[in-house]
């Protein structure tokens, strides 16, 4: 997909049955993970990201039932995705393209920030997107860390992985702090063991991204760390994006920019 689509083309393109993941898909527009659960998990999940804002900065809540988003008016949280994932009992039971038969009138929708949104800032800084540059899905690893339980959620941190050339990762550093909303700052440089993560070529989530000399690893929090949780803590029905393949709103990245 061009990164000149608009927000709009984008999403009803994923309508349409494209299936692909969404980094630098109509760039320049804020993309959102996406956690689904039945009201009475929604304070659970409002507390969790209250809790750990790194990987779950919290952009939109709905009310029960709504299947759209004050982040795109007019979308349907339901067909608007490329992929989703489908969850009873903590355990992945299907990754359809459209959702809109397994809605029910007391579901809760979450939109949580996502590291797809800071790319561009790092491009227009001048530092390079390795995962952009191979048309690859960005690498996705669960970590040693464990995020603050929040009722009955609790789960590990996941994060993401850049490759950055080492004489700009304090460039990357210093850009991705202005966009606190979607993961701010890296949580690590370097060293992926110290985290729990024994192999780069190995994601959790997502592709493996090869690195280029000089290169070193960059690990942002990452709004899977949801799911994650939710396999952790077992609710009976959720619903999330399949990793990578995210929701694109109307909002705009300089909306989320700080100066």
């Amino acid at each position: 997909m061009s990164t000149t689509t608009t927000a709009g083309e984008a999403r009803a393109r994923y309508r349409d049955g494209l299936v692909a993941p969404t980094s630098g898909a109509a760039r320049g527009h804020t993309q959102a993970n996406l956690v689904v659960l039945p009201a009475d998990w929604a304070f659970d999940m409002l507390l969790f990201g209250q809790r750990n804002p790194r990987p779950v900065p919290l952009l939109d809540v709905t009310d029960p039932g709504a299947t759209s988003t004050v982040l795109a008016p007019g979308s349907d949280l339901r067909t608007d995705l490329p992929r989703y994932r489908v969850w009873r009992d903590g355990e992945l039971v299907d990754e359809p393209t459209d959702v809109t038969d397994l809605w029910r009138d007391d579901l809760v929708s979450f939109l949580i920030g996502c590291s797809f949104s800071f790319e561009r800032a790092l491009l227009e800084a001048g530092v390079p997107v390795r995962n952009i540059e191979q048309g690859r899905n960005v690498s996705m690893y669960r970590t040693n860390r464990d995020c603050r339980p929040a009722g009955r959620l609790s789960g590990p941190l996941v994060v993401s992985m850049r490759p950055v050339p080492a004489a700009l990762v304090p460039l990357a550093v210093q850009v991705t702090a202005r966009m606190p909303q979607v993961h701010g700052a890296p949580v690590h440089v370097g060293s992926p063991e110290s985290l729990g993560i024994d192999d780069l070529d190995a994601p959790d989530y997502g592709e493996a991204v090869q690195a280029a000399p000089g290169d070193v690893p960059v690990f942002w929090a990452c709004g899977v760390t949801p799911q994650a949780a939710l396999m952790a803590s077992r609710p009976p029905f959720a619903i999330t994006h399949a990793p990578g393949h995210m929701f694109i709103t109307d909002a705009t990245d300089a909306d989320y920019r700080e100066p």
